[in-house]
């Protein structure tokens, strides 16, 4: 009867406590899927063109709380109370997706408009390459 009670008090108490709690600093939400949506464009943009961030300093936590005036603590936090609300943390990961795909289709509106416009070959197109392009030299590719 005792492991019963006891049983029963556990659970009342742990239905009731969030598991994370509220940061001191507590972003809005919107705030929140903006700085998700920055992160999604930049590990895009590092997985793309690797060296490109570095080359040019950036790192991505750091523009993050540069550009949202934050500190990792608060990042961190953050990130953590709304992940800890699966439903929530998913609608939000929703706006996300929703956000990159108009921005998507925006992009390949405009990419389509200069295609048309352009005579030229757009340098955003493919490049077909031929069998000769690239050529083996001990062990290396190099370009012809």
């Amino acid at each position: 009867m005792k492991r019963l009670v006891f049983f029963l008090l556990l659970v009342s108490i742990s239905c009731n406590e969030s598991p994370v709690p509220k940061p001191d600093n507590l972003l809005d939400e919107e705030i929140m899927v903006d700085i998700l949506y920055d992160t999604a464009l930049l590990q895009a943009a590092e997985a793309y063109l690797p060296n490109k961030l570095t080359e040019n300093k950036i790192r991505i936590k750091n523009y993050i709380y540069l550009k949202y005036n934050i500190d990792s603590t608060t990042y961190y936090q953050n990130q953590l109370y709304y992940a800890s609300d699966f439903k929530k943390y998913k609608s939000m990961y929703k706006k996300v997706s929703e956000r990159l795909e108009k921005e998507k289709t925006l992009i390949d509106t405009l990419v389509a408009k200069e295609d048309k416009n352009s005579p030229e070959k757009s340098p955003l197109k493919k490049r077909k390459f031929n069998n000769n392009f690239l050529k083996v030299n001990k062990d290396t590719l190099s370009y012809q």
